[in-house]
């Protein structure tokens, strides 16, 4: 019939994130080339108002 439902099963064997050299957090998109935890390769670490410290 169609690709559907089945073919996305075979789109979870490639790795987005990977740990980030900055900040050490596994939140480096592969693909994106971006931290979303620290912003890295951002000259300045990611951070917003709203986000509360732990």
């Amino acid at each position: 019939m169609s690709n559907g439902t089945a073919a996305l099963g075979k789109m979870n064997n490639r790795k987005v994130h990977v740990t980030c050299r900055r900040c050490g957090h596994h939140t480096y998109h592969v693909r994106k080339k971006r931290c979303s935890h620290c912003g890295f390769p951002a000259p300045r670490i990611r951070s917003y108002r709203w986000a509360k410290a732990k």
